[in-house]
């Protein structure tokens, strides 16, 4: 008698148990057509903080000097950010260096920098605190860097157009095909950007149709640190927050049936 290997056997079992359908992972039936969409949606939203990097840079004939000259130029820039309204968990210490210069004008001197980085909670304030930075002898600026306090919520709003309108996409496939939407069988968030901010989707699994890794997050570009001429005591800062763009794209498999 020809033995038949127990695997074969159990195969054999439970395609009689369902009717001879070849499981799909994605949960189709076999009176349903599978439809996978893939659709964008954006969203913009005004930003209501921005940080900005502030701070001094000063020469000296030796270390010691450069970097106490320093140290009271950024007591006063903190003191008027604190009078301005910004709290002291606002202020964050981002940069400190001090190095001898062996080139140019200053060769042999000692040059002592330190920056800070500054959240304002209150974007309406962001130009009046770059201005109070610089008022009082802040000589390295930089930024500001436009952001929403909850920026969950406006990727949130993206997400929904982005399920609309691969909604949408479906109903008209279907329309064509003289079939309906059935039910939803799989959604996949792929991610997206805000501003230059990088969102993270789910990562892509077996059943998904293009077995495809997101791509890698899109840096903001590298921040600039331009001392401003020593002359230039103060500088007047407008900022205008206008609108930062939440766009993201989500994967959508839908259930048709004959309508």
């Amino acid at each position: 008698m020809k033995s038949v290997p127990i695997s074969a056997l159990a195969a054999s079992v439970l395609l009689s148990a369902c009717g001879g359908t070849v499981y799909d992972p994605r949960g189709v039936e076999k009176s349903e057509t599978l439809l996978s969409v893939s659709a964008s949606g954006q969203a913009d939203t005004r930003p209501d903080e921005a940080q900005f990097q502030a701070g001094v840079q000063n020469w000296a004939g030796n270390a010691e000097a450069a970097s106490r000259a320093t140290q009271e130029d950024i007591a006063e820039i903190v003191s008027a950010l604190r009078e301005l309204g910004i709290e002291k968990d606002d202020i964050q210490t981002s940069a400190v260096n001090v190095q001898r210069i062996d080139w140019g004008d200053r060769r042999g001197q000692f040059q002592a920098a330190n920056t800070l980085t500054v959240r304002v909670r209150d974007i309406d304030k962001a130009g009046a605190a770059v201005t109070a930075a610089t008022g009082v002898g802040a000589n390295i600026v930089s930024g500001p860097d436009l952001r929403m306090s909850d920026p969950e919520a406006a990727a949130n709003t993206a997400y929904a157009n982005a399920y609309a309108a691969a909604l949408s996409r479906a109903e008209a496939y279907a329309e064509a095909a003289g079939m309906e939407v059935s039910r939803v069988l799989y959604i996949r968030d792929a991610g997206g950007q805000q501003g230059n901010r990088w969102i993270a989707g789910a990562q892509a699994t077996a059943i998904d149709a293009a077995n495809v890794a997101p791509p890698p997050p899109v840096a903001p570009p590298p921040i600039r640190t331009q001392p401003m001429p020593e002359e230039q005591s103060a500088v007047s800062a407008t900022i205008m927050p206008g609108q930062t763009t939440s766009a993201v794209t989500v994967q959508v498999d839908f259930a048709l049936v004959e309508s």
